[in-house]
């Protein structure tokens, strides 16, 4: 007689979820270079030096957690090939990314300096990833506290 296989609860952190996704150093690797442009196999492959294989894991699960999808396209004379293209929720991944990089410019700074400014499209100015409240009103971090409810 089959045995039943029990299943996993989802957790309920937030964060572990999100990590389920996207906590493999190669996805969010993949994740910046789209933000940069990219959306061709060959081109993340060449950006990352990324065995093909690899590649095409984290491409996939990134496609099937909706993170991005999938277009087809067909250069002359050659076969239907796929392109990444971020949907809404990979786009807003942004955030993320600009926090990691913010941490390691102040925290494991390059001697050549920051690669990517963040700056404001409307007035050229540079921004930075921060706390607000409700109200849209800055909140320095000492004055942040996570109130855990339960993993």
């Amino acid at each position: 007689m089959p045995t039943k296989i029990d299943r996993v609860p989802e957790p309920r952190c937030s964060v572990a979820r999100s990590l389920q996704v996207l906590g493999e150093r190669w996805t969010l690797l993949i994740v910046r270079d789209a933000l940069a442009g990219l959306t061709r196999f060959a081109d993340f492959r060449e950006s990352l030096g990324v065995a093909s294989d690899l590649l095409t894991n984290r491409l996939n699960a990134l496609v099937d957690a909706g993170v991005m999808e999938r277009r087809p396209y067909r250069e002359p004379g050659a076969r239907v090939r796929h392109s990444y293209h971020l949907t809404p929720a990979g786009e807003e991944l942004v955030t993320v990314l600009a926090s990691l990089q913010q941490w390691g410019d102040a925290n494991r700074p390059h001697e050549a300096g920051p690669s990517v400014l963040s700056r404001s499209r409307s007035t050229g100015r540079g921004v930075r990833v921060a706390f607000v409240d409700d109200t849209g009103a800055p909140v320095p971090r000492e004055d942040v506290d996570l109130v855990f409810l339960g993993t």
